[in-house]
């Protein structure tokens, strides 16, 4: 399959592939809907590895803000809706997911890549999550989870960015490979999907979660729906 979304399939892994290079992988509307589309029919196949890659540079530059000159403050929370609809839906998946990260990567590109359960990422990679710069919570809690609450708090509060080493050092990254490694990494995530059989995988992850659904999509909402969002999001881009 073509187009802003590749999907191959081998036996039970599906590899999802970010296809707009030209746009660093932003996701837009269009692709966050091909994402969730495409995740469900993979669990409804009976999956037991996603893989999700990005062509080009990066792999994902995160919300695409292309078109933001054009939409109001209830489209642009309608997107976000969405995006968190996405995150909850790859974070209680019953599949390992693994996604490879390289180049520069943001906010809701880096909050997909923190949803999965093994990260691995290229060595020149950096990760940035400028979101609470507008007043955004989008993937707050997961990233705390993950790396603990006090650097979280750091990382976030300071909108830093954070090297590939920088990011393993913290946990968000797995696992550190170069660009030559990434089919002998997908061999070794298909080795582990396969461990288990299926109904003990997931619920090994369903005993392990710490998913608040409900919760997260509340404190997105309530972030995003306070007045003046997208001012506050084309300030953010004019001061670069």
């Amino acid at each position: 399959m073509t187009g802003i979304l590749e999907t191959g399939v081998e036996e039970r892994s599906w590899t999802f592939t970010l296809n707009r290079p030209d746009k660093l992988n932003a996701l837009n509307a269009e692709l966050v809907e091909a994402l969730i589309e495409g995740v469900s029919k993979a669990h409804e196949a009976g999956a037991r590895l996603l893989v999700f890659a990005g062509n080009g540079k990066s792999f994902s530059a995160g919300f695409d803000q292309g078109e933001l000159e054009r939409e109001s403050d209830a489209d642009l929370l309608m997107r976000l809706v969405r995006i968190e609809s996405l995150l909850h839906l790859v974070a209680s998946s019953p599949c390992l997911t693994v996604p490879f990260a390289q180049g520069r990567n943001f906010g809701a590109g880096v909050d997909l890549f923190a949803t999965c359960r093994q990260r691995y990422s290229t060595h020149d990679a950096s990760f940035r999550m400028p979101g609470l710069r507008f007043g955004l919570v989008l993937g707050t809690r997961r990233f705390g989870a993950l790396v603990g609450h006090r650097r979280a708090r750091e990382v976030l509060e300071q909108t830093s960015t954070i090297s590939a080493a920088e990011a393993f050092e913290l946990g968000l990254v797995t696992r550190l490979i170069n660009e030559a490694e990434r089919a002998s990494a997908t061999d070794d995530a298909r080795r582990i999907a396969s461990l288990l059989d299926r109904e003990t995988q997931q619920h090994l992850y369903h005993v392990l979660s710490t998913e608040q659904a409900d919760q997260d999509m509340a404190n997105l909402v309530r972030s995003a729906a306070r007045p003046g969002l997208k001012s506050r999001m084309l300030d953010y881009i004019r001061q670069g």
